[in-house]
């Protein structure tokens, strides 16, 4: 198959879109005094930030406020980010962090923040699936995601946190660890205790699941 000529007028061949810049990329880009690098790093982050935020506050107003705090304070800190590790994870610790300090704030019902931990569930297909919150995605599946956000709502803010960070944001067990500051056995416990709450409460609303 023939290529497209490019600006010189020279065929160039087909083939696979050279892949766009990493995240350590555009923090370099950033601390350099790139504006458009750091837009670009919200861009990529701001929707797991907010459903990982909004599933912990129940309020998407509070959640909203919350995000912007946690960019904002990204983007101060920018400097403290080590590039020989996840982007992601890092960031997820300032939310966490954020997240807290709001719900510990006497004009909000602080909810107890306690652990333990064990194994994961087969929620993963559809925590993964950030799709499933769409209509386009089919009426069932966008029922199954309305039911799986109530159930989500109905788990203590530790709980849906640390199912989010599993199985939507594909964070390993020790980098879930390191964003909540809680010890690996506690993170397992959660997430074990999680999927299984998850799962009596979607079973409750007519979905069961294999737990």
């Amino acid at each position: 198959m023939s290529g497209l000529p490019d600006a010189s007028g020279e065929v160039r061949r087909g083939g696979p879109a050279p892949a766009g810049p990493t995240d350590a990329d555009l923090v370099a880009r950033a601390l350099a005094g790139s504006e458009r690098a750091f837009a670009d790093l919200v861009r990529r982050y701001e929707r797991p930030i907010f459903s990982l935020i909004v599933r912990m506050v129940h309020d998407s107003t509070i959640a909203e406020d919350v995000a912007q705090e946690t960019f904002l304070k990204a983007y101060r800190r920018l400097d403290t980010y080590d590039p020989t590790r996840k982007f992601s994870s890092w960031l997820f610790k300032i939310a966490h962090n954020a997240t807290l300090d709001h719900l510990r704030r006497p004009s909000l019902d602080t909810l107890p923040l306690d652990a333990h931990g064990d194994d994961e569930a087969d929620f993963a297909a559809i925590l993964a699936d950030e799709k499933t919150e769409s209509p386009e995605a089919g009426a069932g599946r966008y029922d199954l995601a309305r039911a799986l956000d109530r159930g989500l709502r109905g788990l203590r803010a530790e709980y849906s946190e640390v199912l989010l960070l599993r199985f939507r944001q594909g964070l390993s067990y020790q980098e879930i660890a390191e964003v909540t500051g809680q010890p690996l056995g506690t993170v397992k416990t959660n997430i074990h205790r999680a999927r299984k709450e998850l799962a009596a409460a979607l079973g409750g609303l007519g979905w069961h699941l294999t737990d």
